[in-house]
């Protein structure tokens, strides 16, 4: 692993934790044989994909921030089904 690809993808992505599930999600699909998005000069995987999030041509999106999930919504709907059974 190139560690200047390192550092620079740190700074666009700085959570190591979501750098790396990017970073190796993305070089398992060079793996089964993806395209890479730049041209870069070596073949490992995970230097590529780096480069590439390095590069601005990868990223992630997270999940809205304030999406309320209503876990009940479903015992919710049955009982109200059974009432109108009823």
């Amino acid at each position: 692993m190139n560690n200047s690809y390192l550092e620079r993808a740190k700074n666009v992505i700085p959570d190591p934790q979501i750098l790396s599930i990017v970073a190796s999600k993305r070089a398992r699909q060079l793996a089964m044989g993806a395209r890479p998005m730049l041209k870069c000069d070596t073949a490992n995987h995970l230097d590529i994909a780096l480069l590439e999030i390095a590069e601005g041509k990868l990223y992630y999106t997270h999940g809205e921030k304030n999406a309320k999930v209503d876990i009940f919504a479903d015992i919710t709907e049955a009982s109200e089904a059974k009432e109108d059974e009823k």
